[in-house]
């Protein structure tokens, strides 16, 4: 499991460092987006995915590992949101925003490191296309708790969705690498 821990953080590096630079070419814009926004964006990209593997045809030049990295940062995103609430400006401190990032992706990974002990690393042996179904799953029961105003009488939070497809998504990139 070391191996999984050092795959995770490269992964996460390369889509904190495209975060950064969207941060730095748009600012916080994104700050200004419902929950429920952003749960219809990673939505977009999942679907995207899943048009991709079961169809021969690709009409825009970008690949499933764009959208499994969108997926990554537009779930720190939704994470953020949970937190902090949306907003009507555009000022934010870049810097707190990026601790911000960096602290939800070390408890996604440490909400790995346990998940993936207690189940023996199944998802190494698993397809990207069944690991790409988890993640629409959870986007659709994500959609169905934010309908349901955040509300639920067993099932997790929303914040515990957003650490999955998180992490599902890093599971695909690494097994893409």
């Amino acid at each position: 499991m070391q191996n999984t821990a050092i795959e995770f953080e490269s992964i996460i590096a390369e889509c904190r460092e495209l975060f950064s630079k969207k941060m730095q070419d748009y600012g916080a814009a994104w700050r200004v987006m419902r929950p429920s926004s952003i749960t219809d964006q990673i939505y977009i990209k999942i679907n995207r995915i899943r048009t991709l593997q079961m169809s021969s045809v690709k009409m825009v030049d970008e690949d499933e590992r764009v959208e499994f990295i969108a997926i990554i940062n537009y779930s720190i995103i939704g994470l953020i949101q949970l937190e902090r609430g949306f907003i009507q400006s555009l000022e934010e401190d870049a810097e707190n925003i990026m601790q911000q990032y960096d602290d939800y992706a070390h408890r996604a990974k440490e909400l790995m490191m346990r998940k993936n002990h207690d189940y023996g690393e199944a998802w190494r042996e698993m397809r990207i296309s069944s690991i790409t179904d988890l993640i629409y799953q959870k986007v659709l029961r994500t959609k169905q708790i934010e309908d349901n105003q955040g509300k639920t009488l067993v099932s997790e939070g929303l914040d515990a969705n957003y650490f999955d497809m998180l992490n599902y998504a890093v599971f695909c990139l690494i097994k893409m690498n």
